[in-house]
């Protein structure tokens, strides 16, 4: 396997919530195949769906893996699982969830794993954590990011900090 660029989305809403992505962040560096180059800045923002939850804090990482993307999945599930992520409710609260947002130019929709991320174009927490990644990205499906931040409202997200120099 070659090289691919993948943008991976970070959120939590339970506990510590920044240590549980940094946490992560660490981890997925830790990994043999897979190499942080870029964090975004952290946000809070509101719930989707569940709305009776804690608020979550996102950002988006940049990495370079050597895995597949079924491969990817199964190691950020088990990220997810080192930290103690429970799926007991569809967009309920957690305290991790590591989502492949883009994996290099694949597009692949299947009842496991959508490339690009299936709700991604709507989220704010995603889009504007990417943005700042990545302006003048274009999705393999030939949309420009900038149009789909352009498109939402992203008002309600807070950024916390710049972590870009976190992870070595």
């Amino acid at each position: 396997m070659q090289d691919a660029i993948t943008y991976i989305g970070l959120g939590s809403n339970l506990g510590d919530k920044q240590a549980y992505l940094k946490q992560a962040l660490a981890a997925i560096n830790a990994h043999p195949q897979m190499q942080v180059l870029a964090v975004s800045p952290f946000f809070r923002s509101a719930p989707v769906g569940v709305l009776e939850q804690p608020d979550f804090v996102n950002a988006v990482a940049q990495v370079r893996t050597h895995l597949a993307p079924y491969d990817l999945l199964a190691a950020l599930q088990a990220i997810e699982n080192a930290q103690a992520r429970v799926r007991t409710q569809v967009w309920g609260p957690r305290t991790l969830d590591l989502d492949i947002l883009l994996y290099a130019d694949l597009v692949l929709q299947d009842k496991d794993l959508c490339i690009p991320h299936a709700h991604m174009r709507t989220r704010g927490f995603v889009l504007l954590p990417l943005y700042t990644l990545n302006p003048e990205l274009c999705l393999p499906t030939g949309e420009l990011l900038c149009q789909l931040l352009s498109e939402i409202d992203t008002q309600d997200l807070q950024m916390l900090n710049n972590l870009a120099d976190c992870v070595q």
